[in-house]
């Protein structure tokens, strides 16, 4: 492998270059002059290459990182970030940015509510995007800088970076260019820097800002000169560039915003409301380009300075996709997003041959270009022989005893305090004799004596701080003296802490039942009132036991221990966190640990008395191995750091090694990044004892640059190169591989230099052009003494690897751990492991272990390690490792957004491939614009370097993410805590556009079969034609003579007089009136009397009936009947909200022509109240005449009208899409509708029937005013909104009642169901009894709810209600009602007793997609159930035929419902009388077929399907299934999707989510949930969302818009008005919590 080292400087060069580095970060001189004197410095050992970038030489960044010099008050609580430091890496990621100034995407910014904007305040803001001005390109005039702001608090993450300093300019520099209006690109000379910049720079800031700045804030194209040079008196308020960007409708309220975003038309179009979205797909800035910069996309060369048109938000003039001038910021949003999609980042769907029915996921297929493996097959390495030295001790516990009685005085180890003063020092003789007491108390002191509760091979957990190395180590031993097995473990601070529960789960499977612990961490342990220790979640139960001496019993004179030689039994077990959170626990036997002991005492040359400092954990991993092992054996003194110190004091571990004239200290990169942050508070250290540093995490390969830069500052410090030595462990394996402390003259460490793109093909290839994604390992030395290692792949069998390929290594030695404590699967997969050569032969019969560890043996047998098993993630068939992608992140700038480095990256699987999810928390004072801005430099550089897309990247606010017991953040807590909704992120960028590319390919719809072929009888393509018909309507029977209803209540009035044919009922449940037979007559007469004499009415007239429900409608309703006109009934409008239910009013009365309005005294005020005047123009209405005092005289004679085909009544009602439609039923029309329902029924006078339902129109009007006067039945009515008051008053009247037949609407089901969910039991101790319920009719103009039908029975089946009581009914405009389920006929209900019942069917959504229905099993994958939609009526003829050629379809095949039935209505009313609709939805013809019959189409797609079960007359029953409306059906990727499959999966996705709609908008899918929960769980629904409608629907959701409860419109039916929905999120009305635009 090229070395490639820098050329070594020599020290007094490099002394001053520290000195220099110094001034800088403390702010002594400017970034400028700093980059000069450096410049000069190294150009004098630097000889200039020829053909490079003369300002590349600069660009090397300085190495030390500028720091507070307060450092004590804020050290970081740690955690996994400080690794990933590379000067290298950082500039590569700053090139990688530099190049998309080429693409640039502009990325709309998602819109919150401004409750969930952190809000900062002017001393907390610093002026926005000062990124890197460290690159020494000049900026022209006045930019005198001033460097080091000292302002970082964050630990370990952001500021020790060896990479570009953040050059903060001051305050005034930034304000004064703001006035000038000069952007920083403006003055650039740079020539990289990019005339886009300048729209993008927020505010303009001063810092020309290296290449990183000017690149990427590529996303807000917004020109910032355009707006400072009219509002630069507000330059210190607002916060410039991307506030344009947020559809914020509270931070209008903003003043100063009045003139940033004027929202409202700009300019010329001021005459009509139409300014338009921006069109982002051909921005140009309005910057006079310099020194020949070109605009890109400039189509020509006149173009570089185009005019812009003036702008409303980020909106520019443009038209819609429909060529529709729209006028919202939303829609400019979603237009940019649109627009950015444009541009295709993802790889072409490739073409394949899609099977009807299933829908293929994309595969991968191989590239044939793809780096492949070339290289000879790797040989197995041996590592050097164990020398065994005579006077090894037999075991750990012979060498304590040895040491403990030769030389008591010897310290073995010193603790520091957190002041670091040393806290104890425990000798050898002291740590012999308190084990033995504890062996001895462990074995004798607990339980009884016939029954010990520890025997010999018993496991105990060891629970101790991280301060208190002593007292862990005499456990320790403790343990091993008694031969019990100890378990160490982590505390558990509280009882929820992130892993706690699975440690608890592994001490369970090993059978721990007593946890030793120090006196001061058992006080510390969370007690119960009482004083016990509760138990801890997941936790078996375990007594606590306190190893302090002064606890313990002392032991017996003739009590010793039991020392033997090492042998197979376990020694101890180390616990091990998978990737998914498990907690494993590794076996390690006594003869294993002491093996590892003598190799790490060979290979690092460990001599007896030799000082040694530990900074690691010493319970488990290299700190154990180390600093509790093989330094006993050695007799060595550790000098223990504890976490605690190292966070108040960086260098303390420098300080000690310096102090005690260590000469070893064990160290991870964390701490020597650390150490050079506070570097320059000491001056008099020397580390020149030191021969050995052992970087704990040496493996990982982002540690090479703090070792690198470690070395640069110390190196004046006495550090000599050979001394760093990185090792690699795992816990499986234990010490892996180990660098030697290198004898004078002996060869260099090596590194290799790898192609990212080649390592992610698992290829090594050393890189050599593309300098941008390049990974640089150093070696960890080669295989230990004894062992031999090997590198098998990491799929299937072990096979050895070729020389160039990455592998996982396999080591086989003694000391390794030899099982997963409890697990022999597992343990076999990775204990066991018989690597086998190309032929498939074993290579040899001992097994290996896998380390869990990637990379390859290199030259010389050096070991290279390139990641993790663990870290692993495999997305579109190319591996990338987790922490690549996090130091890639990290090195973005501002570096310091990032909250001290903590970010998380994982993957989750969706639609059958791993995703790549980032984590990162924000400092606290960022704003929304640096995280957004953030966030789309982050998918850049990924993109860039790693050619991987990120699907999501969430921010956390600082502090959030789970903790690891030593404060790193905790993987799979984090994970599990996104994927179940509960991360609450204050960000979310979401990218499936560009990640997803294993989309089934978008259907192509096939020509039809012409007509002739298909044709034969009463087949359709060898099916059945899919036609059925209800019964025939029978012989007439007394009433039935009559052809007007007005004469049927003429007859009643006279036959029976006295009979009760209506009784309503008030909230309270009581009777509120009723009406006789003849009061209704009576009351009829009185107003037609009076529609005569005061409204001076013409036969015909259309009256507008705007009354409550209740008899006064039914009795206006007859009245105008008996007059001869033709009465719309109206919803009234809600006192609580007149401005937007009047409208609705006024327009069904206007478009309706009623000639008057008839209401009631009440509604009379309330139309001319003030509030309605403010509404509507009430000087327009109609003349409005109230019927409350009515005439006492009665007409002159009731009218009869001539011609049945007259207009009876107009039925007027809201579609779900928002269409007003009224449609005309005419008196024969009305007649066959009530008979049709009276023999479906089975109505007769004697019977009740209880209807709750709004009576305006539809089957919920026929019920509710006719069918009573038809068939002379009773009907108990209750208003729907009383319910709203009382929620049982429904159940309660059905079962006081004792009445059989129910209908009602889905609504006021929902109601009943989750307003009396949990009052079952109350009600049924009330006496209510649903058991004489035969049948509950749902009333509906949709698919059947299946669900809420079936909740409703489950829930009152103890109430009596008979589960097969509930069914739907099914209804449309051109026909009022096609089905309805009446209680099942006696055989139907006798065959389906025993099975489920008989109407429900499962179909394959995937089918039903493309329009095909395939029936399945309950509960196979992408099953749906379907309910059938109820019997069909008497008089009642369907067909299924195919929407587009209108031809007939066969059976089980999905298709539109046409209707023939004499209840039809006669057509729409419509004001402008289309008659081309009109003809088509009312009086269509089958293409070929039957040609005759003239039938209506219902708009509705469905199928039919013949069953098994027979009817009264012993035919075989026909059922119909609805699936949904044409109109709401949305076209996506070619296919048809039903909007409530898509929302029945949101709701299910999360428990927050209470109503969800979608609707399409240009091509792209609009989700918007309602959220009952916090605000602050908004953010959590974004991914959530969009991975189950991938992974459900196979479709890319592109807006997801969080709203508040109640604000998705609902109809009176209870269905959705997502036509509304969209209107209003368009317009920007929604209020909306969130909205996301998903990339």
């Amino acid at each position: 492998m090229a070395d490639r080292d820098p050329v070594p400087l020599p020290a007094e060069v490099r002394a001053k270059l520290a000195e220099l580095e110094l001034e800088l970060s403390e702010g002594d001189i400017t970034q400028k002059g700093y980059e000069k004197k450096r410049s000069k410095l190294i150009g004098a050992h630097f000889p200039q290459t020829p053909g490079m970038d003369p300002n590349s030489q600069e660009r090397r960044t300085p190495v030390t990182p500028s720091s507070s010099s307060r450092y004590n008050r804020r050290r970081s609580s740690g955690s996994r970030d400080e690794r990933y430091r590379s000067d290298v890496h950082t500039e590569a990621v700053q090139a990688a940015l530099a190049k998309h100034k080429e693409r640039k995407m502009a990325v709309p910014m998602p819109s919150k509510r401004r409750s969930l904007v952190v809000q900062t305040s002017m001393d907390a803001y610093t002026p926005p995007d000062t990124s890197s001005g460290s690159d020494g390109e000049g900026q022209g005039e006045g930019d005198e800088e001033v460097g080091g702001d000292g302002e970082e608090e964050d630990g370990g993450g952001g500021e020790g970076t060896p990479s570009s300093r953040e050059g903060s300019i001051t305050m005034e520099h930034w304000i004064s260019q703001a006035i000038h209006g000069t952007s920083s690109t403006t003055t650039t000379t740079s020539s990289t820097a990019s005339s886009s910049s300048s729209s993008t720079r927020s505010g303009g800031s001063g810092a020309a800002g290296g290449r990183l700045a000017d690149v990427l804030a590529q996303h807000i194209h917004i020109s910032s000169q355009h707006h400072l040079r009219h509002h630069h008196h507000h330059h210190h308020r607002h916060k410039t560039g991307l506030l344009a960007h947020l559809s914020l409708r509270r931070r209008r309220r903003r003043a100063e915003l009045a003139g940033l975003v004027q929202i409202g038309n700009v300019g010329p179009q001021h005459s009509e409301n139409h300014s338009a979205p921006p069109d982002v797909t051909g921005y140009t800035n309005n910057t006079t380009a310099t020194d020949g910069i070109q605009v890109e996309r400039a189509p020509g060369p006149g173009t570089a300075t185009q005019k812009q048109t003036p702008k409303y938000g980020n909106a520019e003039l443009m038209e819609t996709g429909d060529g529709v001038p729209v006028s919202s910021r939303v829609s400019a949003k979603i237009q940019q997003l649109v627009n950015t999609l444009k541009r295709p980042k993802r790889p072409p769907l490739r073409e394949f041959f899609v099977d009807d029915f299933e829908e293929l996921l994309e595969v991968q297929q191989p590239d044939p270009n793809l780096p492949k493996a070339e290289g000879a097959q790797v040989v197995a390495m041996r590592g050097e022989q164990l020398g065994v030295v005579t006077n090894w001790p037999p075991s750990l516990e012979a060498a304590l005893q040895r040491w403990g009685t030769i030389s008591p005085k010897a310290p073995c180890l010193t603790t520091m305090d957190t002041n670091g003063k040393p806290l104890y020092i425990l000798t050898y003789g002291k740590l012999w004799s308190r084990s033995v007491k504890v062996a001895y108390n462990l074995l004798h002191k607990l339980g009884t004596k016939q029954e010990p509760l520890v025997r010999p091979g018993d496991r105990v957990a060891l629970v101790f701080p991280n301060n208190d190395p002593g007292a862990f180590m005499t456990a320790f031993y403790g343990c091993l003296l008694a031969e019990v097995v100890p378990v160490p473990i982590e505390v558990p601070l509280t009882r929820k802490d992130a892993g706690s529960q699975q440690i608890g789960f592994l001490l369970g499977s090993c059978g721990v039942t007593v946890a030793l612990t120090s006196d001061a961490c058992h006080k510390g342990l969370p007690k119960s009132p009482t004083g016990e220790i509760p138990q801890f979640k997941g936790w078996p139960k375990v007594l606590w036991f306190v190893t302090e001496s002064k606890h313990l019993s002392k032991q017996p004179r003739d009590w010793f221990p039991n020392i033997r030689d090492a042998s197979q039994d376990t020694a101890y077990i180390e616990y091990k966190t998978c990737k998914d959170g498990g907690v494993l626990g590794v076996t390690v036997t006594r003869i294993a640990m002491l093996t590892h002991c003598q190799a790490l005492t060979q290979s690092c040359s460990y001599t007896e008395a030799e000082t040694i400092v530990n900074v690691l954990d010493f319970k488990k991993d290299v700190g154990l191995w180390h600093a509790i092992l093989t330094s006993v054996m050695n007799m060595m003194h550790v000098i223990s750091i504890p976490y605690a110190l190292m966070k108040v004091n960086p260098l303390s571990w420098i300080q000690k090694v310096c102090q005690y004239k260590a000469k070893v200290a064990c160290v991870k990169s964390r701490d020597m990044h650390w150490a050079l942050v506070a570097h320059r508070d000491q001056r008099d250290i020397s580390l020149n004892s030191l021969r050995m540093l052992v970087v704990a995490d040496g493996s990982n390969p982002w540690s090479i640059s703090s070792c690198d830069a470690f070395l640069n500052v110390f190196q004046t410090k006495g550090l000599k190169p050979e001394v760093i030595c990185p090792c690699a462990s795992s816990t499986e394996a234990l010490t892996v591989a180990i660098r030697r402390p290198l004898e004078e003259g002996s060869t260099h460490p090596s590194r290799g230099v790898l192609s990212m793109q080649g390592l992610s093909h698992g290829v090594i290839r050393v890189d050599s052009e593309e300098k941008l994604s390049v990974l640089t390992l150093q070696d960890v030395g080669s295989v230990m003494p004894g062992g031999v290692m090997c590198v098998v792949k990491l799929e299937g069998v072990p096979q050895l690897c070729k020389t160039d390929e990455i592998g996982e290594l396999c080591v086989c030695t003694v000391a390794t751990g030899t099982s997963y404590y409890g697990l022999a699967g597992m343990t076999k997969n990775t204990f066991e492991v018989f690597p086998v050569f190309n032929n498939g032969s074993p290579i040899s019969e001992f097994p290996f272990i896998r380390t869990g560890l990637l990379g390859f043996i290199g030259p010389a047998g050096l070991i290279f390690v390139a990641g993790k098993m663990d870290g692993l993630m495999m997305v579109g068939g190319r591996r990338h490792n987790a922490d690549d992608i996090v130091a890639t992140a990290l090195a973005v700038e501002p570096m310091k957004f990032v909250y001290r480095g903590r970010i998380a990256v994982f993957s989750i699987t969706v639609l059958h491939d791993e995703r790549i999810v980032v984590v990162a928390e924000q400092r606290p004072d960022s704003t929304e614009e640096d995280s957004f801005q953030w966030m789309s430099r982050v998918l850049q550089a990924i993109d860039s370097i790693h050619q991987v897309g990120v699907y999501c990247l969430a921010l956390v606010p600082s502090n959030t993410l789970p903790k690891t017991p030593l404060g790193g953040i905790h993987l799979s807590e984090t994970k599990q805590l996104f994927l179940e909704g509960a991360l609450h992120p204050c960000n979310v960028l979401m990218c499936p556009h560009t990640c997803v590319t294993n989309l089934p390919k978008p259907r192509q719809k096939q020509p039809e079969i012409g007509p002739a072929s298909v044709m034969v009888g009463n087949l359709v393509s060898g099916k059945r034609i899919a036609q059925a018909s209800g019964r025939d309507l029978g012989q007439i029977e007394d009433n039935d003579q009559f052809l007007f209803l007005s004469e049927v209540l003429q007859w009643r009035a006279q036959s029976t007089p006295d009979h009760v044919l209506y009784t309503l009922l008030n909230s309270r449940g009581t009777v509120a009136s009723s009406l006789t037979c003849v009061q209704l007559h009576k009351r009829a007469e009185k107003i037609a009397a009076m529609l005569a004499e005061r409204g001076h009415l013409q036969d015909g007239d259309h009256v507008a009936l705007v009354y409550p429900p209740g008899i006064d409608l039914i009795a206006a309703f007859y009245g105008c009947l008996y007059a001869g006109c033709v009465p719309i009934t109206v919803r009234p409008p809600h006192p609580q909200n007149i401005a937007t239910t009047l409208p609705t009013v006024k327009m069904i009365v206007e478009v309706s022509r009623s000639v008057c309005v008839m209401t009631t005294q009440i509604i009379t005020k309330l139309l001319r109240s003030k509030e309605a005047s403010a509404a509507v123009d009430v000087r327009m209405w109609p003349p409005v005449i109230d019927t409350d005092d009515l005439p006492k005289k009665k007409p002159p004679l009731l009218y009869k009208p001539s011609n049945p085909d007259t207009l009876a009544y107009l039925d007027f009602s809201v579609s779900t899409t928002g269409m007003l439609a009224g449609v005309k039923m005419s008196h024969t029309a009305t007649s066959a509708f009530c008979r049709s329902i009276k023999l479906q029924c089975e109505l007769y006078p004697s019977r009740e029937v209880a209807i709750c339902l709004d009576p305006y129109c539809g089957l919920g009007f026929v019920l509710w005013c006719l069918c009573s006067v038809y068939s002379g039945h009773q009907s108990i009515l209750i208003p729907p909104s009383e319910l709203e008051v009382n929620p049982a008053l429904w159940l309660s009247a059905v079962s006081q009642y004792k009445v059989r037949d129910t209908f009602c609407s889905y609504s006021v089901m929902e109601l009943c169901t989750k307003g009396l969910g949990l009052q079952t039991d109350s009600l049924k101790s009330r006496g209510l009894d649903l058991s004489r319920v035969r049948t509950c009719v749902v009333v509906a103009e949709e698919r059947p709810r299946i669900a809420l039908t079936q909740s409703f029975s489950k829930l009152f089946k103890d109430l009596g209600l008979h589960p097969r009581a509930v069914s739907t009914s099914f209804g449309c405009r051109v026909n009022l009602a096609i089905c309805l389920q009446p209680h099942r006929l006696g055989k139907l209900a006798d065959q389906g007793t025993s099975g489920p019942d008989p109407t429900t069917v499962y179909v394959d959504m995937r089918a039903l997609r493309h329009d095909r229905v395939r029936l399945v099993e309950r509960g196979s994958p992408h099953s749906l159930p379907l309910m059938e939609s109820g019997k069909i009526l008497p008089g009642v003829r369907i067909i299924i035929a195919n929407p587009e050629t209108k031809g007939p379809m066969g059976e089980s095949h999905l298709g539109e419902i046409w209707v023939h039935s004499g209840h039809n209505a006669s057509g729409y009313f419509t004001v402008y009388g289309d008659e081309l609709l009109q003809s088509d939805h009312f009086s269509s013809r089958l293409s070929f077929g039957d040609t005759h019959t003239v039938w209506a189409r219902t708009g509705y797609l469905g199928f039919l399907r013949r069953t098994e079960l027979t009817d009264a007359s012993g035919e075989r029953h026909d059922a119909l299934y609805v699936v949904g409306a044409l109109e709401e059906a949305m076209e996506l990727r070619g296919m048809r999707y039903h909007p409530i499959d898509i929302e029945t999966s949101v709701i299910r996705t999360h428990k927050s989510i209470t109503e969800c709609a979608v609707f399409t908008w240009t091509n792209l899918l609009v989700v918007v949930v309602e959220l009952d929960g916090s605000e602050q769980e908004a953010l959590d629904l974004v991914p959530l969302v969009t991975n189950v409608v991938l992974e459900e629907h196979y479709l890319i959701v592109g807006v997801v818009v969080v709203v508040d409860i109640g604000v998705i419109p609902i109809n009176s039916r209870g269905e959705k008005q997502r036509m509304h929905l969209r209107d209003g999120f368009l317009a920007d009305q929604l209020d909306p919590i969130y909205v996301a635009y998903n990339m």
